[in-house]
């Protein structure tokens, strides 16, 4: 792992939640050119940082070095909507999958 890997990751993961630097930046309370300033290699962010961008991200670090296991990427997404459903649609998401596992 290296410092390219780090910015290259960073932007291959905005742009899957078709997310521009401008607006990523802003939201996580930087100025408007930190993301383009960690894109462009002029800078890194800090641990703490990091931690800020993946959970924005929506991922755990672990998944953010992990570039060969999206799987588990998208059941982390699926858990995180899952959590905000009610018991009814649980039990419908939980039937669909089922269903669809016996294909």
């Amino acid at each position: 792992m290296n410092e390219k890997f780090i910015r290259e990751r960073i932007t291959e993961l905005r742009i899957q939640k078709n997310i521009s630097e401008y607006k990523m930046s802003l939201d996580l309370g930087h100025s408007k050119s930190y993301i383009q300033s960690i894109s462009s290699g002029k800078a890194l962010p800090s641990m703490s940082e990091f931690l800020y961008i993946c959970e924005y991200l929506d991922i755990t670090p672990k998944e953010f070095f992990d570039v060969n296991d999206t799987e588990t990427i998208k059941l982390h997404q699926l858990f995180i909507s899952a959590k905000e459903l009610n018991n009814e649609d649980l039990d419908v998401l939980i039937y669909l999958a089922n269903h669809l596992k016996k294909k």
